[in-house]
């Protein structure tokens, strides 16, 4: 896998893979001209789906290039944790229980708060919601906020460009709001191990200067949006009270694979057991995301088997830098790498000055925002809210121009606070 033939292979795969992801907008339009294909084109037009799609090729493209033996050997070599793991969360922290419990506490906060009820609402999903990612992982997060906002700031009456805005507030601010603690963001797990990060050190160097830009960000685009929003708030939680003790349950569950995040053994036997419960009170549930969750698992797991053999050309440009380039250049090359990946790859430069791995972690999060790819709760998100876009899909260029404004706040709080 280290010759010079599979390398600039890979290369080009995960290349056609970006361009792809740019245009799967474009190819979705095409299942209006050619009905008779109109399944496998929108299957294609899939964000979600196109890193996925690219892996497989990569891998029979290595067993044509090294034979089939290592083309198996390196998809197996491959760590797919991350993946399972936002496939788990998604699908828990999405059940009804859970969202019951904590919009109806968002709708009692957003009722406290001296403004419209639905400006509320809205602020509270696009601020409040990304920073309890820091407690509750990015992934749930995500899921959180964006069923929150969704009913309010995500549906055909609201002008496209504000949307879009939206959706970058939300990408940026979930991307910067898991940095309070050191387990919660992935660009975060991937070196805070090895760099001895605890969560009191991204408290304290990053968490309240990525707080004070979530605020202002959710902020900023909640009151571009004020005119169009509705007087009254919209309960997007289920309507039919749930008993505490299933709430409750679905809680523990959820801690449980958060805090077996890094164990996929154990959370997938814990996810085994919630689906059983599940069952057991089905009345109380809602159907879960099932699809959802599994094709943003199929991103992801892509990404890493495309990934992993990308280190050869990043990591040179990244060691390459000093800090403050190493600030810009993180934050751009993010927008066509997944975060965790650049700073993985960070980790493994030896002699790493602190300022540099600073840089390194400010500028990967800052950049979490400009694409789906950017960081691995974005296809969430997309899942989640794509249905209130016009074609019922996200652009990329129009997100990437909707993420610029909240990205350079991010990058001005954790640049000069």
């Amino acid at each position: 896998m280290n010759s010079s033939t599979v390398q600039w292979a890979a290369a080009i795969v995960f290349a056609v893979a970006l361009v792809h992801t740019f245009a799967s907008r474009q190819i979705d339009r095409l299942a209006r001209r050619f009905p008779r294909h109109a399944g496998l084109i929108h299957l294609l037009g899939e964000v979600e789906v196109v890193f996925g799609f690219w892996a497989i090729v990569l891998v029979f493209l290595l067993a044509w290039l090294a034979g089939g033996a290592e083309a198996v050997a390196y998809a197996e070599s491959r760590q797919y944790a991350e993946p399972l793991f936002v496939f788990v969360v998604m699908v828990v922290a999405a059940s009804r229980p859970v969202l019951a419990a904590v919009m109806q506490a968002m709708f009692a906060l957003a009722r406290c708060l001296p403004v419209r009820p639905a400006v509320a609402q809205v602020w509270i999903a696009l601020s409040l919601g990304p920073l309890l990612g820091s407690l509750i992982t990015e992934p749930a997060a995500m899921t959180l906020s964006a069923l929150a906002a969704a009913p309010l700031a995500f549906h055909n009456g609201m002008p496209e460009r504000l949307k879009y805005a939206a959706l970058g507030v939300l990408f940026v601010n979930v991307s910067i709001g898991g940095t309070l603690t050191s387990y919660a963001a992935p660009p975060v797990l991937m070196v805070a191990g090895i760099w001895q990060w605890d969560s009191l050190f991204m408290l304290t160097h990053f968490g309240w200067k990525s707080a004070i830009a979530v605020l202002v960000n959710a902020t900023a685009v909640t009151w571009a949006m004020r005119h169009h929003l509705p007087t009254h708030a919209t309960d997007a939680a289920p309507p039919d009270r749930v008993p505490w003790p299933v709430v409750l349950v679905h809680v523990v569950f959820l801690a449980a694979v958060v805090a077996f995040a890094h164990h996929p053994v154990i959370f997938l036997g814990l996810f085994a057991m919630f689906l059983g419960f599940a069952q057991s009170y089905e009345r109380y549930q809602s159907p879960l995301i099932i699809k959802e969750a599994g094709l943003v698992g199929f991103f992801l797991a892509g990404l890493v088997v495309l990934g992993g053999l990308q280190s050869w050309w990043l990591q040179p440009l990244v060691s390459g830098l000093s800090p403050l380039g190493l600030f810009f250049g993180a934050t751009a090359l993010t927008a066509i790498t997944d975060n965790a990946a650049l700073t993985y790859l960070g980790s493994l430069i030896a002699g790493l000055s602190g300022e540099s791995k600073y840089m390194l972690m400010a500028g990967a999060v800052a950049g979490g925002g400009l694409t789906v790819i950017a960081n691995a709760p974005n296809p969430a998100g997309v899942a989640l809210l794509k249905r209130g876009f016009q074609d019922e899909s996200v652009g990329a260029g129009a997100l990437l121009l909707g993420a610029i404004p909240p990205t350079l706040v991010a990058m001005a709080a954790l640049l000069f606070l």
